[in-house]
């Protein structure tokens, strides 16, 4: 068995055992990405105007978004829980570089950071559904899968499967896994 069907077999039987609410913990993801927007904030909005009140706020919504992450993230192991949070933030913010440069009417441009953000977004997921085992992972292999994908994306056609990398199996396989219309 190749190791995309093992992939996809993964998906299928976290979507069967039913781990998460996956629907509604897409919204939270959502949700969280935005309180650590509002961290930031915060912490920019202090120092520029050296009033310690936002200071308080922010721990506030730090404790919050520590709360809410935990519900998501339920076991891991290392620094899995700070690379979720990291590629949570990094999603969120590439996503907004990418609606001003829409905003500004840089299409390109824009559609290559929501790809980033996106990508982004589904390794938090299969990050924290174990459809990604670290140790198993062959960065090398990964980088140079990454690269050809990327030069590659505008000549694939949806039925170039084979010649898809990694991020193209991941988004196709979270995209299976999580449906934000189920109720």
């Amino acid at each position: 068995m190749d190791k995309v069907e093992e992939f996809m077999k993964k998906i299928d039987k976290v979507i069967k055992e039913k781990k998460l609410d996956l629907s509604s913990d897409e919204d939270l993801s959502i949700g969280i990405m935005n309180l650590i927007s509002i961290e930031e904030h915060l912490f920019f909005t202090a120092n520029k105007t050296g009033k310690d009140k936002y200071y308080a706020m922010l721990n506030e919504v730090r404790e919050m978004r520590k709360k809410l992450l935990k519900k998501i993230i339920k076991d891991y192991e290392g620094e899995v829980w700070c690379i979720s949070k990291h590629l949570l933030a990094a999603s969120m913010r590439l996503m907004e570089v990418g609606t001003k440069l829409l905003n500004k009417g840089m299409n390109k441009e824009a559609k290559e950071m929501f790809e980033y953000s996106y990508r982004l977004y589904t390794m938090f997921w299969g990050l924290n559904l174990g459809l990604i085992d670290v140790k198993d992972v062959d960065k090398k292999k990964i980088l140079e899968e990454s690269k050809k994908e990327h030069y590659l994306s505008e000549e694939l056609k949806p039925e170039d499967d084979e010649k898809r990398g990694f991020f193209s199996k991941l988004k196709k396989a979270f995209e299976k896994a999580i449906d934000c219309c189920k109720e």
